[in-house]
């Protein structure tokens, strides 16, 4: 009678060797890699903060923004913004703020003239067709004093989109 092992072999005798093995793992980990940073998920639109105006609410310890921001849709099928937020990150850690409702906007322009200067329209939850391109103001604030937000790490603002994974991120 045939001894089992001999007639399967063995695991030396049969795999390929393990540095090919441990070769090929690491080639297809980079391939992998590298597909995943280019067909990266993005925005359809590109953007930009234009303008940031600080008031200072100094009895609150916090800052009032009226920020402008400028958008263009490049992608191939219409934007169909569905929300838009503001992020501020500094020392204190992350924070984040909706814009003013349109009966806030105005009485936020009367009560801090500051917030006047470089003024735009208030920038509305709108669709943006093929090509469009979108400039408005939105008016946040956050709970930080003059001096932290000067020495923020970053301001942002994001527009969802419906039907896009990844908002369109403008920083300053």
């Amino acid at each position: 009678m045939a001894h089992i092992g001999k007639e399967y072999g063995t695991g030396k005798q049969n795999l390929p060797p393990a540095k090919l093995v441990g070769i090929i793992l690491g080639v297809l980990i980079v391939t992998i890699g590298i597909l995943a940073l280019v067909f990266k998920a993005k925005s359809p639109a590109v953007g930009s903060i234009d303008d940031v105006q600080v008031v200072d609410i100094a009895e609150q310890n916090a800052v009032m923004l009226a920020i402008n921001v400028t958008f263009k849709n490049e992608g191939k099928t219409e934007y169909k913004m569905r929300s838009i937020s503001a992020q501020l990150e500094t020392a204190s850690g992350m924070h984040q703020d909706h814009p003013a409702s349109p009966m806030d906007f105005d009485r936020y322009l009367d009560a801090f003239p500051t917030l006047k200067t470089n003024p735009l329209q208030r920038l509305e939850i709108q669709t943006v067709e093929v090509g469009g391109q979108r400039s408005g103001r939105i008016i946040v604030s956050f709970p930080v004093n003059a001096a932290e937000f000067a020495q923020r790490k970053s301001l942002k603002v994001l527009v969802s989109a419906y039907g896009e994974s990844v908002p369109l991120t403008m920083t300053k």
